[in-house]
Protein backbone atom coordinates (compact mmCIF):
# COMPACT_ATOMS: atom_id res chain seq x y z
CA UNK A 1 0.00 0.00 0.00
CA UNK A 2 1.37 3.46 -0.89
CA UNK A 3 0.60 6.03 1.73
CA UNK A 4 0.64 9.37 -0.40
CA UNK A 5 -0.41 10.14 -3.99
CA UNK A 6 1.06 9.04 -6.47
CA UNK A 7 3.23 10.63 -9.01
CA UNK A 8 1.82 9.00 -12.44
CA UNK A 9 3.90 9.47 -15.97
CA UNK A 10 2.22 8.46 -19.03
CA UNK A 11 4.73 7.51 -21.69
CA UNK A 12 3.56 8.05 -25.24
CA UNK A 13 5.87 7.08 -28.37
CA UNK A 14 5.32 9.14 -31.35
CA UNK A 15 6.31 8.21 -34.81
CA UNK A 16 4.49 10.91 -37.35
CA UNK A 17 1.51 11.12 -35.70
CA UNK A 18 0.51 14.70 -36.21
CA UNK A 19 -2.67 13.97 -37.55
CA UNK A 20 -3.75 12.29 -33.91
CA UNK A 21 -1.57 14.19 -31.58
CA UNK A 22 -3.76 17.21 -30.58
CA UNK A 23 -6.98 14.77 -29.90
CA UNK A 24 -4.23 12.27 -28.00
CA UNK A 25 -3.28 15.28 -26.51
CA UNK A 26 -6.95 16.19 -25.06
CA UNK A 27 -7.70 12.53 -24.13
CA UNK A 28 -4.81 12.29 -22.12
CA UNK A 29 -5.73 16.12 -20.27
CA UNK A 30 -8.71 15.16 -19.24
CA UNK A 31 -7.89 11.58 -17.82
CA UNK A 32 -5.12 12.84 -15.79
CA UNK A 33 -7.04 15.95 -14.75
CA UNK A 34 -10.36 13.67 -13.36
CA UNK A 35 -7.84 11.25 -12.07
CA UNK A 36 -6.19 14.21 -9.93
CA UNK A 37 -9.60 15.42 -9.58
CA UNK A 38 -10.54 12.06 -8.08
CA UNK A 39 -7.45 11.94 -5.83
CA UNK A 40 -6.03 8.65 -7.45
CA UNK A 41 -2.90 10.62 -8.57
CA UNK A 42 -0.73 13.32 -7.34
CA UNK A 43 -1.02 17.01 -9.28
CA UNK A 44 2.46 16.46 -10.28
CA UNK A 45 1.49 13.57 -12.61
CA UNK A 46 2.53 14.60 -16.18
CA UNK A 47 1.88 13.17 -19.72
CA UNK A 48 5.58 12.25 -21.89
CA UNK A 49 5.05 12.30 -25.21
CA UNK A 50 8.22 10.47 -27.20
CA UNK A 51 9.14 11.75 -30.54
CA UNK A 52 10.68 9.11 -32.54
CA UNK A 53 11.89 10.93 -35.27
CA UNK A 54 9.22 11.75 -36.57
CA UNK A 55 9.43 13.35 -40.24
CA UNK A 56 6.15 15.68 -40.03
CA UNK A 57 5.11 18.40 -37.49
CA UNK A 58 4.99 15.68 -34.57
CA UNK A 59 7.95 17.34 -33.01
CA UNK A 60 6.84 20.77 -32.95
CA UNK A 61 2.90 19.84 -31.90
CA UNK A 62 4.62 18.31 -28.94
CA UNK A 63 6.63 21.52 -27.91
CA UNK A 64 3.64 23.98 -28.29
CA UNK A 65 1.63 21.48 -26.43
CA UNK A 66 4.26 21.99 -23.35
CA UNK A 67 4.40 25.63 -24.08
CA UNK A 68 0.47 25.55 -23.68
CA UNK A 69 0.13 22.74 -20.41
CA UNK A 70 2.67 22.06 -17.79
CA UNK A 71 1.07 18.78 -17.70
CA UNK A 72 2.68 17.90 -20.87
CA UNK A 73 6.74 16.79 -21.23
CA UNK A 74 8.64 15.75 -24.55
CA UNK A 75 11.90 13.80 -25.31
CA UNK A 76 12.71 14.53 -28.95
CA UNK A 77 15.41 11.83 -30.33
CA UNK A 78 17.93 12.66 -33.11
CA UNK A 79 16.90 9.94 -35.33
CA UNK A 80 14.33 7.09 -35.10
CA UNK A 81 15.33 4.02 -33.27
CA UNK A 82 12.41 2.30 -32.93
CA UNK A 83 9.20 1.97 -30.92
CA UNK A 84 10.96 -0.36 -28.08
CA UNK A 85 13.71 2.22 -27.65
CA UNK A 86 11.28 5.07 -27.71
CA UNK A 87 9.27 3.41 -25.05
CA UNK A 88 12.23 2.54 -22.99
CA UNK A 89 13.86 6.58 -23.42
CA UNK A 90 10.62 7.64 -21.94
CA UNK A 91 10.42 4.67 -18.97
CA UNK A 92 14.03 5.44 -18.36
CA UNK A 93 13.45 9.62 -18.51
CA UNK A 94 10.37 9.65 -16.44
CA UNK A 95 11.70 7.31 -13.54
CA UNK A 96 13.44 9.95 -11.72
CA UNK A 97 10.23 12.04 -10.99
CA UNK A 98 7.66 9.28 -11.17
CA UNK A 99 6.38 6.80 -8.51
CA UNK A 100 4.95 4.73 -11.39
CA UNK A 101 4.60 4.73 -15.29
CA UNK A 102 2.01 3.62 -18.00
CA UNK A 103 3.44 3.17 -21.56
CA UNK A 104 0.14 3.82 -23.97
CA UNK A 105 0.24 3.85 -27.53
CA UNK A 106 -0.72 7.29 -29.06
CA UNK A 107 -3.38 6.45 -31.39
CA UNK A 108 -4.98 5.60 -27.95
CA UNK A 109 -6.92 2.24 -29.28
CA UNK A 110 -5.78 1.05 -25.98
CA UNK A 111 -8.66 1.87 -23.77
CA UNK A 112 -7.62 4.74 -21.49
CA UNK A 113 -10.33 4.47 -18.85
CA UNK A 114 -8.37 1.69 -17.97
CA UNK A 115 -6.17 3.65 -16.53
CA UNK A 116 -8.28 2.92 -12.78
CA UNK A 117 -7.88 -0.36 -12.80
CA UNK A 118 -4.25 -0.11 -13.17
CA UNK A 119 -4.05 2.47 -9.96
CA UNK A 120 -6.33 -0.03 -8.00
CA UNK A 121 -3.51 -3.07 -9.07
CA UNK A 122 -0.65 -0.57 -8.13
CA UNK A 123 -1.96 0.49 -4.79
CA UNK A 124 -2.59 -3.36 -3.78
CA UNK A 125 1.07 -3.94 -4.25
CA UNK A 126 1.42 -5.10 -7.84
CA UNK A 127 5.08 -3.74 -9.46
CA UNK A 128 3.71 -5.12 -13.01
CA UNK A 129 0.26 -4.62 -14.20
CA UNK A 130 -0.28 -5.56 -17.87
CA UNK A 131 -2.59 -5.03 -20.28
CA UNK A 132 -4.08 -7.37 -21.92
CA UNK A 133 -6.76 -7.02 -25.24
CA UNK A 134 -10.34 -8.76 -24.43
CA UNK A 135 -10.31 -10.26 -28.13
CA UNK A 136 -8.52 -9.46 -31.52
CA UNK A 137 -11.43 -8.69 -33.44
CA UNK A 138 -10.26 -5.16 -34.73
CA UNK A 139 -7.39 -6.60 -35.95
CA UNK A 140 -7.98 -8.08 -40.11
CA UNK A 141 -7.82 -11.94 -40.64
CA UNK A 142 -4.12 -12.13 -40.95
CA UNK A 143 -3.05 -10.45 -38.62
CA UNK A 144 -5.09 -12.12 -35.93
CA UNK A 145 -4.01 -15.87 -36.90
CA UNK A 146 0.01 -14.86 -37.29
CA UNK A 147 -0.36 -13.13 -33.83
CA UNK A 148 -2.06 -15.99 -32.06
CA UNK A 149 0.54 -18.60 -33.86
CA UNK A 150 3.00 -16.17 -32.71
CA UNK A 151 2.06 -16.67 -29.32
CA UNK A 152 1.94 -20.18 -28.94
CA UNK A 153 5.29 -20.28 -30.96
CA UNK A 154 6.94 -18.65 -28.37
CA UNK A 155 5.33 -20.75 -25.09
CA UNK A 156 6.40 -23.76 -26.78
CA UNK A 157 9.39 -21.97 -26.72
CA UNK A 158 9.54 -22.16 -23.57
CA UNK A 159 9.32 -17.50 -23.42
CA UNK A 160 7.48 -16.31 -20.49
CA UNK A 161 5.19 -13.85 -22.21
CA UNK A 162 1.55 -12.40 -21.58
CA UNK A 163 -0.33 -13.52 -24.48
CA UNK A 164 -2.81 -10.36 -26.59
CA UNK A 165 -0.14 -7.82 -23.82
CA UNK A 166 1.32 -5.25 -26.23
CA UNK A 167 3.25 -2.34 -24.83
CA UNK A 168 0.18 -0.95 -22.60
CA UNK A 169 1.69 -2.06 -18.73
CA UNK A 170 2.14 -0.02 -15.72
CA UNK A 171 5.68 -0.38 -14.02
CA UNK A 172 6.50 1.01 -10.12
CA UNK A 173 9.91 3.04 -9.93
CA UNK A 174 10.98 -0.37 -7.93
CA UNK A 175 10.41 -2.14 -11.59
CA UNK A 176 11.69 0.37 -13.54
CA UNK A 177 15.07 0.65 -11.62
CA UNK A 178 15.73 -3.08 -12.28
CA UNK A 179 14.80 -3.07 -15.79
CA UNK A 180 17.39 0.12 -16.05
CA UNK A 181 19.90 -2.67 -15.13
CA UNK A 182 19.12 -4.77 -18.13
CA UNK A 183 21.93 -3.82 -20.80
CA UNK A 184 20.57 -5.80 -24.07
CA UNK A 185 20.73 -3.38 -27.17
CA UNK A 186 17.80 -5.93 -28.49
CA UNK A 187 15.00 -4.89 -27.05
CA UNK A 188 11.86 -6.86 -26.81
CA UNK A 189 10.20 -5.50 -23.41
CA UNK A 190 7.20 -7.58 -23.64
CA UNK A 191 9.44 -10.73 -22.99
CA UNK A 192 12.02 -8.87 -21.06
CA UNK A 193 9.56 -7.38 -18.21
CA UNK A 194 7.90 -10.56 -17.25
CA UNK A 195 11.33 -12.26 -16.86
CA UNK A 196 12.06 -9.50 -13.49
CA UNK A 197 9.64 -11.92 -11.31
CA UNK A 198 7.81 -8.87 -9.14
CA UNK A 199 4.61 -8.76 -8.00
CA UNK A 200 2.41 -8.35 -11.14
CA UNK A 201 -1.50 -8.86 -12.26
CA UNK A 202 -3.39 -8.21 -15.39
CA UNK A 203 -5.66 -5.85 -16.49
CA UNK A 204 -8.04 -6.11 -19.77
CA UNK A 205 -9.40 -3.32 -21.71
CA UNK A 206 -11.33 -3.38 -25.14
CA UNK A 207 -9.32 -2.22 -28.26
CA UNK A 208 -10.75 0.68 -29.98
CA UNK A 209 -10.48 2.12 -33.60
CA UNK A 210 -7.99 4.47 -34.42
CA UNK A 211 -9.19 7.74 -34.11
CA UNK A 212 -7.08 9.29 -37.12
CA UNK A 213 -3.87 8.46 -39.53
CA UNK A 214 -2.45 5.01 -40.09
CA UNK A 215 -0.88 2.40 -38.34
CA UNK A 216 2.73 3.03 -38.47
CA UNK A 217 3.40 -0.53 -37.71
CA UNK A 218 4.20 -2.26 -40.88
CA UNK A 219 4.31 -5.69 -41.88
CA UNK A 220 8.23 -5.19 -41.95
CA UNK A 221 8.33 -4.26 -38.72
CA UNK A 222 5.85 -6.86 -36.85
CA UNK A 223 7.90 -9.35 -38.77
CA UNK A 224 11.25 -7.41 -37.17
CA UNK A 225 9.67 -7.79 -34.05
CA UNK A 226 8.86 -11.15 -33.85
CA UNK A 227 12.24 -12.26 -34.62
CA UNK A 228 13.85 -10.31 -32.01
CA UNK A 229 11.18 -11.91 -29.31
CA UNK A 230 12.28 -15.06 -30.23
CA UNK A 231 15.80 -14.61 -30.25
CA UNK A 232 16.45 -12.44 -27.52
CA UNK A 233 14.68 -14.67 -25.35
CA UNK A 234 14.86 -18.05 -26.38
CA UNK A 235 17.92 -20.60 -28.00
CA UNK A 236 15.25 -23.59 -28.58
CA UNK A 237 15.87 -22.71 -32.12
CA UNK A 238 19.53 -23.76 -32.05
CA UNK A 239 18.69 -26.91 -30.35
CA UNK A 240 16.03 -27.49 -32.55
CA UNK A 241 18.60 -27.41 -35.57
CA UNK A 242 20.42 -30.13 -33.24
CA UNK A 243 17.51 -32.32 -33.42
CA UNK A 244 16.87 -32.05 -36.65
CA UNK A 245 20.36 -32.39 -37.94
CA UNK A 246 20.69 -36.11 -36.16
CA UNK A 247 17.36 -36.86 -37.36
CA UNK A 248 17.97 -36.28 -40.76
CA UNK A 249 21.79 -37.96 -40.26
CA UNK A 250 20.10 -41.27 -38.76
CA UNK A 251 17.45 -41.16 -41.98
CA UNK A 252 20.43 -41.00 -44.50
CA UNK A 253 22.20 -43.35 -42.30
CA UNK A 254 19.41 -45.70 -43.19
CA UNK A 255 18.78 -44.80 -47.15
CA UNK A 256 22.43 -45.59 -47.56
CA UNK A 257 21.75 -49.12 -45.66
CA UNK A 258 18.45 -49.60 -47.65
CA UNK A 259 20.70 -48.69 -51.27
CA UNK A 260 23.36 -51.05 -50.88
CA UNK A 261 20.60 -54.26 -49.72
CA UNK A 262 18.81 -52.88 -52.98
CA UNK A 263 21.58 -52.99 -55.08
CA UNK A 264 22.97 -56.87 -54.04
CA UNK A 265 19.39 -57.73 -54.11
CA UNK A 266 19.23 -57.14 -57.80
CA UNK A 267 16.88 -54.42 -57.75
CA UNK A 268 17.15 -51.81 -60.48
CA UNK A 269 16.91 -48.28 -58.80
CA UNK A 270 15.90 -45.65 -60.91
CA UNK A 271 16.99 -43.02 -58.23
CA UNK A 272 16.71 -39.32 -59.94
CA UNK A 273 13.85 -38.65 -58.28
CA UNK A 274 14.62 -39.99 -54.71
CA UNK A 275 18.08 -38.20 -55.25
CA UNK A 276 16.39 -34.73 -56.16
CA UNK A 277 14.01 -34.60 -53.34
CA UNK A 278 16.78 -35.47 -51.01
CA UNK A 279 19.01 -32.89 -52.42
CA UNK A 280 16.17 -30.43 -51.87
CA UNK A 281 15.69 -31.02 -48.82
CA UNK A 282 19.40 -30.96 -47.62
CA UNK A 283 19.68 -27.63 -48.96
CA UNK A 284 16.59 -26.43 -47.67
CA UNK A 285 17.21 -27.66 -43.90
CA UNK A 286 21.07 -26.28 -44.26
CA UNK A 287 19.91 -22.81 -45.72
CA UNK A 288 17.41 -22.48 -42.92
CA UNK A 289 19.95 -23.77 -40.46
CA UNK A 290 22.25 -21.22 -41.25
CA UNK A 291 19.61 -18.68 -41.01
CA UNK A 292 18.55 -18.99 -37.37
CA UNK A 293 22.23 -19.16 -36.51
CA UNK A 294 23.00 -16.23 -38.33
CA UNK A 295 20.65 -14.50 -37.02
CA UNK A 296 21.71 -14.86 -33.62
CA UNK A 297 25.20 -14.26 -34.25
CA UNK A 298 24.00 -10.63 -36.10
CA UNK A 299 22.36 -10.34 -32.54
CA UNK A 300 25.79 -11.30 -30.67
CA UNK A 301 27.25 -9.08 -33.13
CA UNK A 302 25.23 -5.81 -32.65
CA UNK A 303 25.56 -6.48 -28.51
CA UNK A 304 29.08 -6.72 -28.60
CA UNK A 305 29.01 -3.10 -30.13
CA UNK A 306 27.44 -1.53 -26.90
CA UNK A 307 26.24 1.03 -29.03
CA UNK A 308 23.17 3.35 -27.46
CA UNK A 309 20.05 1.75 -27.32
CA UNK A 310 18.34 5.89 -28.39
CA UNK A 311 19.85 9.20 -28.40
CA UNK A 312 18.02 11.84 -27.54
CA UNK A 313 18.60 15.39 -28.57
CA UNK A 314 16.69 17.37 -26.43
CA UNK A 315 13.74 17.32 -23.64
CA UNK A 316 11.34 19.46 -22.74
CA UNK A 317 9.99 19.85 -19.50
CA UNK A 318 7.89 22.77 -17.43
CA UNK A 319 8.84 25.77 -18.24
CA UNK A 320 8.38 27.70 -14.90
CA UNK A 321 9.70 24.09 -12.89
CA UNK A 322 12.86 24.05 -14.85
CA UNK A 323 13.54 28.13 -14.21
CA UNK A 324 12.94 27.19 -10.44
CA UNK A 325 15.20 24.21 -10.83
CA UNK A 326 17.41 26.85 -11.95
CA UNK A 327 17.50 29.38 -9.86
CA UNK A 328 17.89 26.60 -7.05
CA UNK A 329 21.05 25.75 -8.55
CA UNK A 330 22.55 29.33 -8.76
CA UNK A 331 21.83 29.54 -4.72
Amino acid sequence: MHTRSTILYLVVPCYNEEEVLPMTAKVLKDKMERLVKEEKISSQSRVMFVNDGSKDKTWSIIEGLCRQDKVFSGVNFSRNFGHQSAILAGMMTAKERADAVVTIDADLQQDIEALDEFLEKYESGCDIVYGVRNDRNSDGFFKKKTALAYYKLLHILGCKIITNHADYRLMSKKALNTLAEYKEVNLFLRGLIPQMGYKSDVVYFDVKEREAGQSKYTLKKMMTLAVDGITSLSVQPIHFITIMGFLVSFFSFLMIIWCIVDYFSGHTVPGYATTLVVSLFMGGLTILSLGIVGEYIGKIYMETKERPRYIIDSIVWDPEEEEEKKEDGKN
